[in-house]
């Protein structure tokens, strides 16, 4: 009816327009027309049909009902809009991030007649304390072998190509570069301290030497840093024949040997019990490190060796050798079950009660002990044998401890009381695997060790600069009259209220914030702490936290971006199936 409507309305508008209709049209139809009455009814009907679509549009506008807008379209633009912003906004952070690691700011020296502080290692303990440290308050001297600080959890990674070392490593340059105050770095190991004297004996290790290659330095303070070496047990062989996986150079040598042994698998007129020799490779040591380099082993081959080297199928196999009932003795039996089926779906043998007496070129001799109780000596041939268990002191520290009455009855370490004091000294501290503190030596407890020894120095340079400027106002005050001296006092009693501030700092105490382990298949299993319990988590999401985890905690921006590429490198790519 609407639409009947307008169009008479339409046309009603077209005979207003157009004027009343020629009456004797029909008279005048045999006649020829003349080319301006052409011309003028040419326009009068196009003028006709524009007014009549304009009409009815209008009345199409007015009749139909105006559509209706859906509600979730707008939420998807301004979530859109948040994500395209964001995106911005973390790529100019980034970019500003990466700006301030390439260009440190200018440094100054410190005051000669602070005390001197020395730091033996770059590990998780040293680098902890070196990033917390207000190096302006002391003369700060760090000697290391290694120039650089080394990620150790993702280290099992790189003996498979997963991730490069580099990517994993931060030069100790860059963060001490990044202090307020100068602080001097020497590439050398230290030999000998001599807590008597006060001093360091180094000595230059590099296969490039200048003239001076060994020398002293004193201090006043001394922190252990050194770390722990690996313990053989005094087994045979174990130092002659297998890798080990602490140092970037262990990953690189796993590496090489890796290939080494398929590719000479695949030799021609290779004999059978040869080539299952050599493609057999056993992990010794259940712990962490032990499961993480099995589980990245069988990834390897899994992903990328079978596909490269169809031939080599059958015969590859990877053995977990550990000396206790379980593997991941730290973790809940909950994870420790779940981690030995995961073993044995992915075709993972794990040999448990089983202790290494010998270690030959080709063999080793290990006792296991069965359900009755009784032991068993056999054979077990290898191609490739990682040792991943146990720590022992270095030299250093256990000549230091031969200097120490009260260190006579410790054997596995420094020991150290509350405030990581070594037992029997005064200015010696001790951090890592080479102190003994009561907890497991983990990368954990070492970064928490070396940033509770920072917030320790810190207070006592604050303490030490408090008291400095307390004796001068009190000798100021002997002097003043007054309203001078009461300013005075008062200095002095806020001067003391924020003594008794900084002195409140107590002693060492280790939070736990969980345990966590790669177990092959792109799964992980996480020991998490949770309000007063655990919370134990295994599979595929758990993988996920594990590389999210393990990506916050590397040291700097340079780092994670370093992962993050290697990681969609591996996936896209592959690894490197090269020697």
């Amino acid at each position: 009816m609407a639409s009947r409507t307008a169009t008479k309305l339409a046309f009603a508008s077209i005979k207003s327009h157009c004027g009343p209709a020629p009456i004797a049209r029909r008279a005048y139809a045999t006649t020829p027309k003349s080319p301006l009455l052409s011309s003028r009814a040419i326009s009068k009907s196009s003028f006709s049909r524009t007014i009549l679509q304009q009409s009815f549009r209008r009345s199409y506008a007015d009749t139909v009902s105006p559509v209706t807008k859906r509600r979730g379209r707008g939420f998807f633009r301004w979530t859109w809009r948040l994500t395209y912003l964001s995106t911005i906004g973390g790529i100019g952070y980034l970019g500003y991030t990466i700006y301030l690691l390439r260009t440190p700011q200018e440094q100054f020296d410190p005051d000669p007649s602070k005390k001197t502080l020395v730091i033996l290692g770059t590990g998780w303990g040293a680098v902890s304390l070196l990033k917390k440290l207000d190096t302006e308050n002391y003369n700060v001297i760090v000697v290391s072998p290694r120039n650089f600080f080394l990620f150790t959890p993702l280290l099992p990674s790189c003996t498979t190509g997963t991730i490069e070392h580099r990517s994993i490593m931060e030069p100790v340059r860059n963060i001490l570069r990044h202090k307020r105050a100068t602080v001097k770095y020497y590439e050398a190991a230290a030999t000998k301290i001599d807590y008597a004297r006060k001093v360091v004996h180094i000595d230059d290790q590099s296969d490039i030497k200048g003239d001076t290659s060994s020398t002293e330095i004193p201090f006043d303070m001394l922190v252990v840093g050194v770390g722990a070496e690996n313990a053989t047990f005094g087994i045979p062989g174990v130092r002659e024949h297998s890798c080990f996986l602490k140092e970037v150079e262990d990953a690189q040598q796993i590496r090489k040997r890796i290939m080494d042994c398929v590719e000479t698998s695949t030799f021609k007129d290779q004999s059978e019990e040869e080539r299952k020799r050599l493609l057999h490779m056993i992990v010794v040591g259940g712990g962490p490190t032990g499961v993480e380099f099995a589980g990245e082993l069988q990834d390897f081959f899994e992903q990328d060796l079978k596909k490269w080297v169809p031939e080599i199928t059958g015969d590859f196999h990877v053995t977990l050798v550990e000396a206790l009932p379980n593997v991941l003795q730290s973790f809940s039996k909950q994870l420790i079950d779940y981690t030995e089926s995961t073993f044995k779906e992915e075709s993972i043998t794990i040999r448990t009660k089983t202790m290494v007496k010998n270690v030959t070129d080709k063999y080793i001799e290990a006792e296991h002990t069965k359900p009755d109780g009784t032991k068993v000596l056999e054979k077990i041939p290898y191609g490739l044998l990682v040792w991943a268990t146990g720590n022992a002191l270095r030299p250093v520290v256990k000549d230091l401890m031969s200097q120490i009455p009260a260190q006579k009855d410790s054997r596995r370490g420094l020991s150290v009381n509350e405030y990581l004091v070594v037992n029997g000294t005064e200015n010696v501290w001790a951090v890592g695997d080479c102190a003994i503190a009561n907890y497991a030596p983990t990368a954990q407890v070492a970064s928490q060790e070396g940033a509770f020894l920072a917030r320790l120095f810190n207070s006592l340079a604050k303490t030490e600069a408090i008291n400095a400027e307390l004796a001068e106002l009190s000798v100021a005050q002997s002097k003043a009259n007054g309203d001078a001296r009461t300013e005075i006092f008062a200095h002095m009693k806020a001067l003391q209220k924020q003594l008794r501030r900084v002195k409140q700092i107590g002693p060492f105490e280790y939070s736990h914030q969980g345990s966590l382990a790669y177990i092959g298949s792109e799964k992980a299993v996480a020991e998490v702490s949770w309000l007063t319990g655990n919370f134990a988590s295994g599979g595929t999401l758990t993988f996920l936290f594990w590389r999210s985890a393990y990506l916050s905690m590397c040291f700097s921006t340079r780092n994670r971006v370093l992962v993050i590429l290697d990681w969609v490198k591996a996936k896209m790519f592959g690894r490197d199936v090269s020697r």
